[in-house]
C-alpha cells in the first residue's frame, strides 16, 4: 500500500547574530544553513498495519508524514501510496487518506462541531446515505451524541481530540495519519482513543501510521515500530525485537524472611534492600532470570517473587544514547 524510496528533504534556515547591526547586515546578505530532514529514507506498509513512527525531536518524523500526505514535495526519491504521487495527485489522494496533528485542529472554532462535519462532508463530497452511516458508527464508538452540538472553543482537550479522529474519518478512508493524538489527553482520554484505532484499524482495516513521545501508545498500538533520528531511518521491527536487542535488563523484587547478610548475586545490581525486601537489575546477557532466582533463594527464605521487564521507555532511551540521537 505504501512504498517509500529513498527519500531526502533539505530546509534552509536563516542564521544571523544577535544585535542591531546584524539585523540591518541580514537585510541586504542573509546567511543561511542546510539542516538535512531526511536522508535517503526507505519503507513499506502493509495495508492494515499500524506502524509507530518514532524518534526525538527535529528527527524528521512530521517531515515523512508531510510528504506522505502530499504537503510538502521531497527533493529526491518517490513515494507511491494507493498508486498516487501524494504531491502529485493531491486532489484525488487525499479522498483516501485520514491526518489529525495533535497541536493543528480542522474543525471550525466558532461553530458546532456538527457543522464542522457537515462542512467537511461537503468538502469530500461524500454522499448523504454514507455520511448518515458512518455518523452514526462515530457517535457510537467516540461518545459524541453530548457534544456535536457544543462549539468547539468549549470543548476540553480530550473531547476535541475525539472530534478531530471522528473529522478526519468522515470519508472512509484507508489510511489513517496520527501525529501526537494523544498529546495532553488525562488516561481516561488515552485509552479511549487507543480502543477506538484498535477497532477501525480491525473492522475496516485501516492502515495507521502513528508519531508519538509517548512510549505506551507505541505498545499498546503499534505491530512495527520504525526509529528515525538524524533523518536516518535507523531501526524497522516490532517491540518484541526491540526488546531482545535493547531491553535486556529485567527487574526482580523478592520478599523474603527477615535476612540481615547482604545479598550478592553476580551479573545483578542491588537497586534498593531492607530486611524483608530486595530490588534486584539483572542484565539477562550475563545471567539467566532462573539462574538469577535459584541463587537468591540459596541466599534467603523466599515469600514472593515478582519479575518485570524494563520499560519501552527506558529502551528507547537507551537506543537514542546508541545512536547519539
Amino acid at each position: 500500500m505504501i512504498t517509500v524510496e529513498g527519500i531526502s528533504k533539505t530546509f534552509l534556515v536563516a542564521k544571523r547574530q544577535s544585535g542591531l547591526g546584524h539585523a540591518l547586515k541580514s537585510l541586504f546578505h542573509r546567511e543561511y544553513t542546510a539542516v538535512e530532514a531526511l536522508q535517503n529514507v526507505s519503507f513499506h506498509i502493509a495495508p492494515g498495519e499500524i506502524v509507530g513512527y518514532i524518534g526525538p525531536n527535529g528527527a524528521g518524523k512530521s517531515t515523512t508524514i508531510k510528504i506522505m500526505s502530499g504537503i510538502l514535495v521531497p527533493d529526491r526519491g518517490s513515494c507511491v501510496i494507493k498508486g498516487f504521487t501524494p504531491w502529485e495527485d493531491r486532489v484525488k489522494y487525499v479522498k483516501h487518506i485520514g491526518v489529525v496533528f495533535g497541536q493543528r485542529s480542522q474543525l471550525w472554532w466558532d461553530v458546532p462541531v456538527a457543522d464542522s462535519f457537515e462542512l467537511l462532508r461537503d468538502i469530500y463530497n461524500v454522499p448523504q446515505a454514507e455520511y448518515k452511516n458512518t455518523m452514526a458508527l462515530l457517535t457510537e464508538t467516540l461518545d459524541l451524541g453530548n457534544l456535536l452540538q457544543t462549539p468547539v472553543r468549549q470543548l476540553s482537550l480530550g473531547q476535541r481530540m475525539r472530534c478531530e479522529i471522528a473529522a478526519s474519518l468522515l470519508h472512509s478512508p484507508s489510511i489513517l495519519f496520527l501525529d501526537e493524538p494523544t498529546i495532553g489527553l488525562d488516561a481516561v482520554s488515552k485509552i479511549a482513543v487507543r480502543q477506538f484505532i484498535k477497532t477501525i484499524n480491525k473492522e475496516k482495516g485501516v492502515t495507521v501510521i502513528l508519531t508519538t513521545h509517548d512510549m505506551n501508545d507505541i505498545e499498546a498500538l503499534a505491530s512495527r515500530i520504525l526509529l528515525i533520528g538524524k533523518g536516518n531511518l535507523l531501526y524497522d521491527g516490532n517491540v518484541q525485537g526491540l526488546r531482545s536487542r535493547f531491553g535486556t535488563k529485567r527487574t526482580i523484587t523478592a520478599d523474603y524472611h527477615e535476612n540481615n547478610r547482604p545479598i550478592d548475586i553476580p551479573g545483578a545490581s542491588l537497586l534498593s534492600w531492607t530486611p524483608e525486601r530486595a530490588i534486584l537489575s539483572v542484565d539477562t546477557e550475563q545471567v539467566m532470570i532462573s539462574e538469577a532466582i535459584a541463587k537468591l533463594s540459596a541466599q534467603v527464605e523466599l515469600l514472593d517473587v515478582a519479575i518485570d521487564t524494563q520499560p519501552i521507555e527506558d529502551i528507547i532511551v537507551q537506543m537514542y544514547k546508541e545512536y547519539q540521537l
